[in-house]
């Protein structure tokens, strides 16, 4: 009698500690109909074909941490520094253009106007390809005008060019032309056939100043 009052102690004891019902084990449960359950957790009633699956217990993920938020910082606008209280004193300068000097012009001549002549003669000349020109010279040497020889050495033509005196009424225009030519001759020349072509500038507008060019029209 003793025996059976311990172990009656025994079984409630287990009883107050077990847990009723195991969540990991899965019954399936047949009845005498044929019907079939699922059951988690829960034995078969009474009467029925039992078929009991243990189900292991996934593993428990630890939750997340709190998410956290990352400020960034705008970067501030950018402002120009402040202006510095300088003075420039010195620094590089643009050189001055100048083209070539022109020469020294002769003074009028104090020559009464009735003693003053006409200029020299002057000559309209017409070259071979059509272009013109005036000239002091009333036969000009002639031009030696190179020639297609179709790559098979060099050749030339001596062509002339074709020259008549400038009337009276136009031959003050015609010097002052020549003037203009001969100025501009010299304006492109290089260095050692400029002084040359400055002195005969001066030459013609010394003509042009002497003679009855100089008189009003």
């Amino acid at each position: 009698m003793r025996f059976i009052v311990c172990l009656a102690v025994a079984l409630l004891l287990y009883a107050s500690i077990a847990p009723a019902q195991d969540a990991s084990t899965i019954y399936r449960c047949t009845a005498v109909s044929g019907e079939v359950t699922i059951q988690n957790g829960t034995p078969c009633p009474a009467g029925s074909r039992q078929e009991i699956r243990k189900v292991e217990a996934l593993p428990t993920r630890p939750a997340p941490p709190p998410a956290t938020f990352v400020v960034a910082e705008e970067p501030a606008a950018w402002t120009p520094p402040p202006l510095s209280d300088f003075e420039q004193v010195a620094g590089p300068q643009d050189e001055p253009i100048t083209g070539p000097p022109r020469p020294d012009l002769p003074r009028p001549a104090r020559i009464a106007e009735d003693a003053r002549l006409p200029p020299p003669p002057i000559y309209q000349c017409e070259t071979w390809d059509n272009d013109s020109y005036v000239s002091e010279n009333h036969s000009p040497g002639p031009r030696c005008v190179r020639l297609d020889t179709g790559g098979v050495g060099e050749a030339c033509e001596n062509r002339y060019d074709v020259c008549a005196r400038v009337g009276q009424k136009a031959e003050c225009g015609a010097w002052k032309r020549r003037q203009r030519e001969i100025e501009s001759s010299w304006r492109h020349a290089r260095g050692q056939d400029k002084p040359a072509l400055q002195d005969d500038f001066a030459r013609v507008t010394r003509i042009l100043t002497d003679s009855t060019c100089a008189l009003p029209p």
